[in-house]
């Protein structure tokens, strides 16, 4: 008779969790920066409050954003004018674009990353999916099951309401997963589409406006398992910790409610200040086991709420300005995709240091870190290790 420690062991994964396979992808429809004050204040027929559209312009200049994809187009909206209100009973209306889009987007993802990770989906053993746009039941989980036609026994997680920390959430969860069942190969997928919380401007939310200006619609996967094949399979990263915290003093800080004017997003504290002010102390915890106490020797996956925080950031610890490369040139190519924000860097740092001959997939340097910040105040930390990169990217 076996004993529970042999099956224990027979059980467990005998390396960390690695990244296998990264996909991305966005919809069709592109709104360009400098002509979406226009747009939205036209769209909105808001024309007449002047004086906000200055402001909104303001707000769109600072955002570092260059444009941003959208499901929502010009033809659902006016189709939909309560989703154009700045409160106007409208999530039937949400609802019914979300359900049908955010696992469609999920699923366009999962087919690259699949297609890149080259091994036959009946592989996939779990299945992870992520999203802040639209509940449903059977979820998004399911129904990207039945549109990738992935086995009936994958075993599904299904996270809804997560907000922007969940890039790090979902890493968390697959590192678990992945060491603790042994030739487990978890598929990731986070689907982002912001049907769910646009809304017209008001003189009196301008926090909501800040979310107008800056989220995009996107969704990424992952495929993740641990002992990866050597012959058929390529590691990118490894996952070496992950942790969780909530941030001292941060209570109301970033609040989204689900009502029936649709998801309502308020920015009640002063965000950048709270992270940068406590970043270090997640830093520290993470890598102190490493011995790395330099943040300028490690490589740099920051979810890019806005472009304050990364500032504010980089000022508190002394960053060189191109830790945060791949980070600020995904903010400015796409704007905050909320969850998959952090897999959309990953998938720009391997390929840019693939292209630019670096030794490692994380910009030549060993040791990185993945932060994703959201509500709460809700702060992920996951420890990358990078992979050396030998042949060029098939």
């Amino acid at each position: 008779m076996a004993r529970v420690e042999e099956i224990r062991q027979a059980q467990r994964a005998q390396g960390p969790a690695t990244i296998l396979a990264i996909g991305t992808a966005t919809p069709t429809n592109c709104v360009d920066q400098a002509d979406y004050p226009d747009y939205y204040f036209r769209i909105t027929k808001s024309e007449h409050m002047t004086e906000l559209k200055e402001k909104f312009k303001r707000m769109c200049d600072k955002s570092m954003i260059k444009k941003r994809y959208m499901h929502l187009s010009e033809e659902i909206l006016s189709e939909n004018p309560n989703i154009c209100a700045y409160m106007e009973p409208s999530l039937d209306a949400r609802q019914d674009i979300v359900v049908v889009e955010v696992p469609k987007l999920g699923k366009e993802a999962a087919v690259k990353a699949i297609k890149e990770w080259g091994q036959p989906k009946s592989k996939i053993t779990h299945l992870i999916f992520c999203t802040t746009s639209g509940v449903d039941m059977p979820g998004a989980d399911y129904q990207v099951t039945k549109l990738l036609g992935l086995r009936p026994s994958v075993n599904r997680f299904m996270m809804y309401q997560q907000g922007c920390f969940a890039g790090g959430t979902v890493l968390r969860m697959a590192k678990d997963l992945a060491e603790n069942n042994r030739g487990a190969r978890v598929l990731v997928i986070c689907s982002e589409i912001t049907a769910v919380t646009f809304r017209g401007p008001s003189e009196s939310h301008l926090d909501s406006m800040v979310g107008q200006a800056l989220f995009g619609d996107g969704a990424a996967a992952l495929i993740v398992g641990a002992d990866p094949d050597p012959v058929v399979e390529r590691p990118w990263f490894q996952l070496v910790s992950a942790s969780q915290t909530i941030l001292p003093d941060s209570e109301g800080a970033i609040d989204g409610h689900l009502r029936e004017v649709g998801l309502t997003f308020h920015l009640l504290k002063d965000v950048p200040g709270l992270i940068s002010k406590n970043i270090e102390k997640s830093l520290v915890q993470a890598f102190t086991p490493i011995g790395i106490n330099d943040w300028n020797s490690i490589f740099w996956i920051a979810h890019p709420g806005g472009p304050a925080i990364l500032d504010q950031v980089e000022l508190k610890l002394a960053l060189q300005k191109e830790k945060m490369r791949a980070t600020r040139h995904v903010l400015s190519e796409y704007g905050n995709m909320s969850s998959a924000c952090v897999i959309f860097i990953l998938d720009e740092m391997r390929r840019r240091s693939t292209e630019e001959g670096k030794a490692t997939t994380g910009e030549g340097l060993e040791w990185g870190v993945l932060f994703g910040f959201g509500p709460g105040l809700t702060v992920e930390t996951v420890v990358l290790h990078s992979v050396p990169i030998t042949a060029p990217a098939h």
